[in-house]
């Protein structure tokens, strides 16, 4: 494994439009980043987003956390 496959840089974030079943890259990037733990998110390992927010999660936890804090 090469020691720099897991590094991000800004330059590597990319823009995204979240869409119902799928999203549409806007400005091409390695990753986008969690709405709530910022951590980077490979495109290819995205599955958690809202469409209402337009924002990427991690995992379904941090999904189901960010719409708790929005409810309450």
């Amino acid at each position: 494994m090469n020691r720099f496959e897991n590094t991000f840089t800004a330059a590597g974030e990319a823009t995204v439009k979240y869409l119902d079943a799928d999203y549409q890259v806007i400005k091409h990037g390695q990753f986008v980043r969690c709405a709530v733990t910022g951590e980077p998110i490979k495109l290819e390992e995205l599955r958690y987003w809202s469409v209402d927010r337009q924002e990427a999660y991690t995992s379904a936890k941090e999904a189901m956390q960010r719409k708790l804090e929005l409810e309450a």
